[in-house]
């Protein structure tokens, strides 16, 4: 048996086991594949097509040689390989209009995702030294309203910088940071957190989806009562629906979010009065309405 170790970078490292058969001169050689750091799916299935490679292109010939080559052109032409688990469990989650394309000589993988008429198109860009850097993410096209393209990607981004970049200050009580792949995370992000839950949610307060059913009827300015804004907490909700809500009790302990089992506070930059605040402010709107009501009894 002949052992090789193959190593083009940290991540795309392999040894090559290499048994010799019996009658070697006419049988293909038997090689095994073992990786700390690659899929065993990827290395089974690479291992078949060495084999394949030795039994029909090179038969009655020297194969160790021609196998060891064979593996390591597989690295050097296949950026993609060292997340090929990540890209297959990324798969599972798509639905039938959904689609994934794969340049492995560029390294990129293009993902564009479709829920009811709107659509979300990315791509990620792997890199050399992936997993130790995150994963580049890149908007192609989409008919999102701006504020969704600029929240889908903005957290895509962070949820891969998160996964390779340990938090600037430590706790006491959190376990050490440990190194994550990033591909996975960000594609489950993008595809369940939003392009397949955005466009299905209902207001809470007025009991209406939030964006229309047609993507060339969404509301583009943010002050008037269509428009959609996402919540701290991620619900989606009117702005009108949601202005009015803030503006009337109970106050005690923050505004919280009206849809049904959430309870969290309310956090937006359009609604950041104090609790005592909004409440000075209601008190102060009831009071000129009695004073107005006093006026028109007044004057019938």
């Amino acid at each position: 048996m002949v052992r090789v170790r193959i190593r083009r970078t940290k991540y795309k490292d392999l040894t090559a086991c290499i048994r010799f058969p019996a009658d070697y001169s006419s049988e293909s050689l038997i090689v095994e594949l073992k990786s700390k750091t690659l899929p065993d799916r990827l290395l089974d299935t690479l291992s078949r097509l060495c084999e394949k490679e030795c039994s029909e292109k090179h038969a009655d010939r020297k194969q160790v040689l021609l196998a060891l080559k064979f593996l390591r052109n597989f690295l050097d032409e296949n950026p993609l390989c060292v997340c090929s688990d990540e890209i297959g469990r990324t798969k599972k989650l798509l639905s039938n209009d959904d689609q994934v394309k794969l340049k492995q000589k560029a390294g990129h993988i293009i993902l564009r995702l479709c829920q009811d008429a709107y659509f979300f198109e990315v791509r990620f860009v792997i890199p050399d030294l992936y997993p130790e850097e995150q994963v580049g993410i890149e908007l192609r096209d989409t008919n999102f309203p701006l504020l969704f393209q600029k929240i889908f990607i903005g957290n895509a981004v962070e949820i891969a910088r998160r996964c390779v970049v340990p938090p600037a200050v430590k706790k006491p009580k959190n376990l050490p940071f440990e190194l994550k792949r990033s591909l996975l995370p960000v594609t489950q992000f993008l595809i369940m957190d939003c392009v397949k839950y955005c466009p299905v949610q209902i207001c809470s307060l007025c009991q209406l989806k939030c964006f229309p059913d047609n993507p060339e009827d969404v509301v583009t300015n943010e002050n008037e009562d269509k428009y959609v804004e996402k919540l701290y907490c991620g619900h989606l909700v009117h702005f009108g629906c949601m202005n009015a809500y803030m503006k009337v009790p109970p106050f005690q302990g923050g505004k919280k979010c009206p849809s049904e089992n959430c309870g969290l506070r309310v956090y937006h930059d359009k609604w950041r009065a104090t609790p005592d605040l909004a409440e000075a402010r209601w008190a102060h709107q009831q009071a000129r309405e009695r004073e107005l009501a006093e006026v028109v009894d007044f004057l019938d």
